[in-house]
Order: structure tokens, then sequence, then C-alpha cells
């Protein structure tokens, strides 16, 4: 067994350290306050080639794996969960459809532009009325005049608004089958296309400088062209790309919980009550202690996950319980760390009370705790014959 890091993963790490140390340490809490989107700052990650991290050479990316990509993460995510959460959205759930199922046009004309840097993806499941069950997704597709006529409104979509998105790709209905089950398909949807309309950037509890929006779909049309793989099968593409999606949830978790130990570390050694460093006191002691092994199993949970998916193995389990345990870590620790601020802590100036406000989401977003439950069960049970 063997735990190190390869070359490649190593040298991509450094390279998102001293990039974040430089572009996005500085500015976060300004872009936080601002809620506002750094656009240079991602098309700097393009110029470094780390916004297609997944893609292959072909279309402009560097087809890294996922270890490397969890490596990347632990740096872009210590530095700001806001740019690294828009970072995920774009390089997994809204690049991967188009890399896995895109015909060579289709990768040609909006991958590559995703890869390279030059635009940012979105992609659209969640509806009003429709999260965890995707299956009741409500937005349709109908075949009319050689393409697809759209309608419908979808929520809480990452990156769909900034001035270098390119468009979004949505999951919607398409017909039935003969035993009354719902047909979907995959669709990629240009900016400017008649009848796609957006609302406002909605005001979050964290991940502040984050585009997310509310969209709607009034009879939108695209050609035939714009079905990505094949209709009928866009369900189960989209639970596909899910669990690469989970991975990358997971090592966000991973880089929220290690940002908020080494705050509470950097804390407790300058702060000073009852004419002693506070870190001298056993029970801070056994706080960080707690907290520290905490993040070591997120990480291996994390980096394992990682591992089997680079491999070819079935990761689908191990992606469940990394996004799962490291979310929930990341919580405990964000949590852990602001008590040991204090009333510091509670105030918006200091990084940790931004990383304690960006900690909730990742029990929700690409599948609450409670589905990576279920997947988990449900494979316990299926291996156990029962």
């Amino acid at each position: 067994m063997d735990f190190d890091l390869g070359e490649d993963a190593l040298t991509l790490k450094k390279l998102a350290r001293d990039f974040a140390t430089r572009e996005i340490t500085p500015h976060a809490a300004e872009w936080s306050e601002r809620e506002e989107f750094p656009a240079p700052v991602f098309r700097k990650l393009g110029e470094l080639g780390l916004m297609g991290m997944l893609v292959e050479e072909q279309y402009g990316g560097i087809d890294v794996g996922l270890v490397s990509y969890v490596a990347v993460m632990e740096e872009l995510g210590r530095a700001d969960q806001s740019v690294a959460a828009a970072w995920n959205a774009h390089s997994t759930i809204a690049s991967l459809p188009l890399a896995r199922f895109g015909t060579p046009e289709q990768k040609e004309r909006w991958l590559r532009p995703l890869a390279e840097g030059t635009h940012i993806g979105a992609f659209a499941l969640t509806e009003p009325g429709a999260g965890s069950d995707a299956a009741s997704i409500r937005t349709r597709a109908e075949r009319r005049d050689g393409g697809w006529s759209i309608s419908g409104n979808k929520i809480f979509i990452s990156n769909p608004g900034t001035e270098m998105s390119l468009g979004v790709t949505l999951l919607a209905a398409t017909g039935q089958n003969d035993d009354g089950s719902k047909r979907f398909g995959v669709f990629f949807l240009p900016k400017d296309t008649d009848g796609f309309t957006q609302g406002r950037p909605m005001r979050k509890l964290g991940w502040h400088a984050m585009d997310t929006r509310e969209l709607s779909f009034d009879d939108c049309w695209v050609p035939e062209g714009n079905l990505i793989g094949e209709e009928g099968a866009g369900l189960h593409q989209f639970l596909s790309v899910l669990d690469p999606g989970r991975i990358s949830v997971a090592a966000l978790a991973l880089s929220l919980a290690d940002a908020a130990l080494g705050l509470a570390l950097d804390y407790v050694v300058e702060r000073r009550q009852f004419g002693r460093r506070i870190s001298e006191f056993q029970v801070t002691q056994h706080r960080l202690a707690e907290m520290a092994t905490e993040v070591e199993t997120a990480r291996w949970l994390v980096y394992r996950a990682a591992w089997l998916a680079d491999s070819g193995q079935d990761f689908s389990q191990a992606a469940a319980m990394a996004k799962l345990h490291a979310s929930e870590v990341a919580n405990r620790v964000a949590s852990a760390s602001l008590q040991l601020h204090g009333g510091y802590g509670y105030v918006r100036e200091t990084p940790i009370s931004r990383f304690y406000a960006d900690a909730k989401i990742l029990e929700i977003g690409e599948g609450t705790s409670e589905i990576q439950k279920n997947v988990i069960a449900r494979r316990l049970l299926r291996d156990a014959g029962r």
C-alpha cells in the first residue's frame, strides 16, 4: 500500500497552492462580502490548465484523474470555498456529460472552451419540486421542427449567469416508456437561447462569491444537435457522472475541515487567557486532537474513493461514504474551530466565520447525507444477498 501522491499530483498540488496563496487567499473575504464572482481567477486557472483536469487532452483538458483533482481541490478549497465550489461544479457535473457522452462536434464546440477555461459551465438538475428525487423533474423537452422545445424551471444552479458562462447543460423529461416510466434527455442550451431567462443571484448563507440562480425555460427551441448522448438515457447519464461529483464535493469538504483546523491552530497559540496561551490547556489540546483525527479519516476516505475511480474499479459506494463522512466532518471541525475562537469567531471579518457559513451546504449539495446513506445501505444489502 502506497499512500504517497505521485509526482504529477504533487506538481499540480504545489501549482495550485502557489496560485491560491497569491491570487485567492488575499481577496477571498472581499469577494465574499461583495458577493462578487471573481471571473479573472477562473481565466487564470484556465491558463494553468486547471479548468479541464478531467477532460481528455484532445479537447483542451489535461485528463489527470481524480487523485490529482482531489489534491488540487485541497489547495483551492483551503483558500476559499466559493471559488473551489464553482470550480467543482464546472469541472464535474457541468463538463463530464459532454466529455463522456458528447459527439466530437459537441466536444469541440462546447467542451473545449470549458476545458480551456475561456468559459465556465453549469449543470441544471434541481427544480423547485424536485431535489433528491431526480426522477420527478417536470422540465420537459418535446420534439418540434427538427429539434427540441424545452420548458420548465430549475433552481439552485451554479455558474449560469457569470460574464464567462457558456450556457447550461440540463436534464429534461422527454416522454414515457411503454411501462409508464419517464424518459429523459440531457441537452445543452447556450446562454443566449431565446426563452432562456435567469433570476437574480440568490443570497445564500454561504458560498457568497459563487453565482447561484433560478432558471426559466419558456419554449426554448434547440436543434437536434444539442441533445447530448442518447434520448431516453438522460437520467442514467446524469447518475453516471454523479459519483465523480460526490468525490469532488467530499474533497471540497476535506479542504474546509483542514482550513478550519489550521485556523484553530493559529489562533490558540496566540490567544492568552488566565495568563497562559489557550493552547496550553489540556481541554484545548484534546479538542485539537479530535479535530485532526477527523480530518485524517476524511482525507483517506476521499483519496481512497478517488484511487478506486482512477484504477477503474467500482467506486460508487466509496464515493458515497467519502461524501457522507467528509461533509459531516467539515461541519463538526468548523464548529469546533469557531468555538475555540470564541467571540472573535462569530465576527464576519474572521476567516473562520466564512468557512463555518460555507460548511452546511456540503451536507446538502450533490446528494444529501440521507441520500448517501441510502446508496451505502443498498450496496451493503446487495452484496449481502438481501
